[in-house]
């Protein structure tokens, strides 16, 4: 039906089609023992040209990588837990958090942090409730969702700015924890955020939260 809506096959598609066909014969005829190395047919026994086929043994191992370097595991050894372990040492005021914000951030999050294209980090509506899982459409903000404000920290630390991930210094990195929570009304102006500050900021959220110590079977639900 193709050859006659579409006209006849060029040669060199002929040659190319035959030329497979004919490989997946000679193939077929290995596996199953055909051909010249087919068994042996007063032993029974199957003969080597099937061993063509047959997988090779893998060496234990192929010598790739290296085992990781004190340096290496600490460059990955960032997680900043919401009791502050894991904390680096430095601090940001909210007015340094406002110059690298403008500089680094502005560009997907907008100049207050609502424009987006990107995330919208800044909004503390619905102020009443957590209708989250109840109503569709609600933006779910740091001020409004977040349960713990050193997630700010270990998120920034790891993932931005988009462009060059992890490139921020730890003092960069609690200036904008500072200034992204000021904007969301959440801590004052004159705030300096550091590893013992920056743990203790109770977010709007953080009751509506609670551990989950389901261990599986019929209690989950």
């Amino acid at each position: 039906m193709n050859r006659r809506l579409l006209g006849p096959a060029p040669q060199w598609l002929k040659r190319g089609r035959l030329a497979h066909i004919g490989l997946l014969a000679a193939t077929t005829l290995v596996s199953y023992g055909c051909g010249p190395n087919a068994p042996n047919s007063q032993s029974g026994a199957a003969v080597s040209g099937a061993a063509v086929l047959a997988r090779p043994e893998w060496p234990s191992s192929f010598a790739i990588g290296h085992d990781a370097t004190p340096a290496q595991i600490a460059a990955l050894d960032i997680d900043f837990g919401p009791d502050g372990a894991g904390a680096p040492p430095g601090s940001g005021s909210v007015a340094e958090g406002k110059v690298v914000y403008d500089t680094k951030c502005v560009g997907c999050h907008g100049l207050t942090g609502q424009e987006g294209p990107n995330d919208r980090l800044v909004g503390r509506e619905p102020r009443d409730g957590f209708p989250f899982g109840e109503s569709r459409g609600i933006r779910k903000t740091i001020g409004n969702y977040w349960p713990y404000a050193t997630t700010i920290f270990d998120y920034v630390t790891r993932a931005m700015p988009m462009t060059s991930p992890g490139s921020l210094t730890p003092d960069e990195v609690y200036a904008v924890a500072a200034y992204i929570l000021f904007l969301n009304e959440i801590i004052p102006e004159d705030a300096v955020m550091n590893a013992e500050t920056l743990p203790a900021v109770v977010m709007p959220a953080r009751d509506r939260f609670v551990p989950d110590d389901r261990v599986g079977g019929p209690e989950v639900r």
